[in-house]
């Protein structure tokens, strides 16, 4: 009888679970900075979307976004690890084309993305590329918002041992410093390299965190100082921890759920 009901209690935390994994929670986040001018920057962030484990579909994503005001869109990692996804990708990609953010849409790599062979990997650079998406591998891209110059400063992924702030920094202006990472323990390492904004992703907000994420405390120092999603600062920097938008392992999710992320900079007053 216990056993029965044990299986029984399982059998419908599963379901619950793998519900969860349908109800995007689109996340405003409103952050003063520095002379971003009147109106300020509308930044949509898209973080491990994970084809194989995602349960939201371009359509819904669509339905979610028409309607907001995006200046620029930021997509930090882990999109797929099979090669056989990079078709999956496409109709994403169409959707956030089809916004037509003024500013461009971002891109960098994580860990996920690295498993793929080389050539594959080079088959996502390029599905980027021909929608119109700027590739950021340890480089940046500077752009002008209303006479104020902004930095979009691409970190490649911490957690493969990939990431070069000093490479990824070398080409700045003087002006505000938004880094896009996957791994956002890098934001340890980057005492010596100011951010205004940091956009990251990588822990799924534990994905299963019941009672606690704490097959998160192998991930990094972040994780054991219970930092794991969400908005945080480090040394006055700021920094965000997206949820994710798909899975990874299995498709379930337990106390957590996809993140859609639209992050307002404002002007301090």
């Amino acid at each position: 009888m216990i056993l029965l009901l044990s299986i029984g209690i399982l059998i419908v935390l599963i379901y619950i679970a793998y519900q969860n994994t349908k109800q995007a929670e689109f996340t405003r986040v409103t952050l003063p900075i520095n002379d971003i001018g009147d109106g300020g920057l509308h930044i949509l962030h898209l973080s491990d979307m994970h084809m194989e484990n995602l349960s939201i579909s371009p359509e819904q994503l669509n339905e979610q976004l028409k309607n907001e005001p995006i200046d620029l869109i930021a997509l930090t990692g882990d999109y797929l690890d099979r090669a056989r996804s990079i078709d999956k990708l496409r109709p994403y990609l169409k959707v956030l084309k089809n916004i037509n953010a003024p500013y461009g849409i971002y891109v960098v790599f994580g860990n996920h993305d690295y498993v793929l062979k080389p050539h594959s990997l080079e088959r996502l650079k390029k599905l980027f590329l021909e929608v119109g998406c700027h590739v950021l591998i340890n480089e940046s891209k500077t752009i002008k918002v209303k006479d104020q110059i902004i930095n979009l400063i691409g970190i490649d992924d911490y957690s493969t041992k990939r990431s070069n702030p000093k490479k990824a920094y070398a080409n700045i202006e003087d002006g505000i410093n938004i880094v896009l990472t996957h791994d956002p323990n890098i934001v340890l390492k980057l005492t010596d390299y100011h951010f205004d904004y940091l956009l990251s992703g990588h822990f799924h907000g534990g994905q299963i965190h019941y009672p606690k994420a704490f097959h998160l405390i192998k991930m990094g120092k972040l994780p054991r100082m219970n930092i794991i999603k969400g908005l945080h600062f480090i040394e006055n920097k700021a920094f965000y921890i997206s949820e994710g938008l798909g899975q990874t392992g299995f498709n379930i999710r337990l106390r957590s759920k996809p993140e859609i992320t639209l992050h307002t900079l404002i002007s301090k007053e």
